[in-house]
């Protein structure tokens, strides 16, 4: 067997290949484009903002960026947020901005074919198809792929406009 047309063949595969970032927000597990993603860190104390709503926790410094912090648990009502030692902030890059979300635990990176992502089916779910990617699957586990260029600049977060302003 020849190994080098194998191996060939595998890089062609894993370049086509998407790369998201998995995490948890309740019993559900999420992912997002791993290169929006600046950094993850542990969850800290923010500066609260007078009127934001509720989803905005409040503001950070990070290294003299002031980067507001978004609960995402909130934001799609997935019942009283807990804050432990698994809940993380994403540091995500959107459209040049820097914003942070709050979720409840990262796992991986994953790659995904794109033969292993399905369209979303249109269903009442907490978070608006119109966000979504669509579902990854892989073996058992199934990802709900989200568009967080959408969702962060979307009119109801109210956040990219804001900061620009």
């Amino acid at each position: 067997m020849n190994t080098s047309s194998f191996d060939k063949s595998e890089a062609v595969a894993k370049s086509l290949a998407s790369e998201f970032l998995a995490f948890r927000l309740g019993r559900e597990e999420y992912g997002i484009d791993i290169l929006k993603v600046q950094e993850i860190r542990g969850y800290e104390a923010v500066t609260k903002i007078a009127n934001a709503p509720e989803f905005i926790k409040g503001l950070i410094n990070l290294r003299g960026i002031i980067v507001p912090i978004v609960d995402m648990r909130i934001k799609f009502n997935l019942g009283e947020p807990a804050y432990d030692q698994f809940t993380v902030v994403i540091i995500l890059n959107i459209s040049g901005k820097t914003v942070g979300m709050v979720v409840d635990s990262v796992s991986d990176v994953t790659s995904l074919l794109p033969e292993q992502i399905k369209p979303a089916p249109e269903m009442g779910t907490a978070l608006d198809t119109d966000y979504l990617i669509g579902l990854g699957t892989l073996d058992e586990r199934m990802l709900i792929l989200v568009d967080i260029d959408k969702l962060m600049s979307s009119a109801d977060m109210g956040l990219i406009e804001k900061m620009a302003a």
